[in-house]
């Protein structure tokens, strides 16, 4: 059993079909028996994700609400959801101009960062990051954190199930 900690771009492969969408599914089904962390702002991110594919028509209407009741069901009962916290916000200041991110990316990995951190500190293996933002996996290294990047565990584009 690993931990992962994903990113709004590696959940949206969950539940669209995309470059790395099987080996998403795959450690992130409930038989793998994985700890999946992610933030509480994934939830409005991924939502918002899903509303805009369908507004620009890469998702059907069908499609798109589809994902967002599986994804909120997943969020409430699959995922450890990390709250947003000063500390949190804090760590992301201080990460966002060292290392050229954008806000929210900053949030993710300092939210990244602290559950690593805690569970270092308590005798755990830390997590492994996934994300499919590459600018945000190259801070998450520089950072010392273990990287995956979904779109590299694919043979050919991934069909829906």
């Amino acid at each position: 059993m690993a931990a992962y900690y994903l990113d709004s771009s590696a959940l949206v492969k969950r539940y669209a079909a995309e470059i790395g969408t099987i080996w998403i599914r795959t450690i992130t089904s409930q038989g793998a028996g994985h700890v999946l962390f992610v933030a509480l702002i994934a939830g409005a991110e991924v939502v918002a994700a899903f509303a805009r594919r369908e507004r620009t028509r890469s998702l059907t209407a069908a499609d798109a609400q589809q994902a967002i009741s599986d994804f909120q069901s997943h969020f409430r009962a699959q995922y450890s959801v990390i709250a947003l916290t000063k500390d949190i916000v804090e760590r992301a200041m201080a990460l966002a101009p060292r290392l050229s991110l954008r806000g929210y990316d900053a949030v993710q990995l300092a939210t990244a960062l602290t559950v690593n951190d805690e569970l270092t500190h308590s005798g755990s293996t830390g997590i492994t990051f996934v994300s499919a933002d590459s600018d945000l996996n190259t801070a998450a290294a520089r950072e010392g954190m273990l990287v995956e990047d979904p779109q590299a565990h694919s043979n050919s584009l991934d069909v829906k199930p």
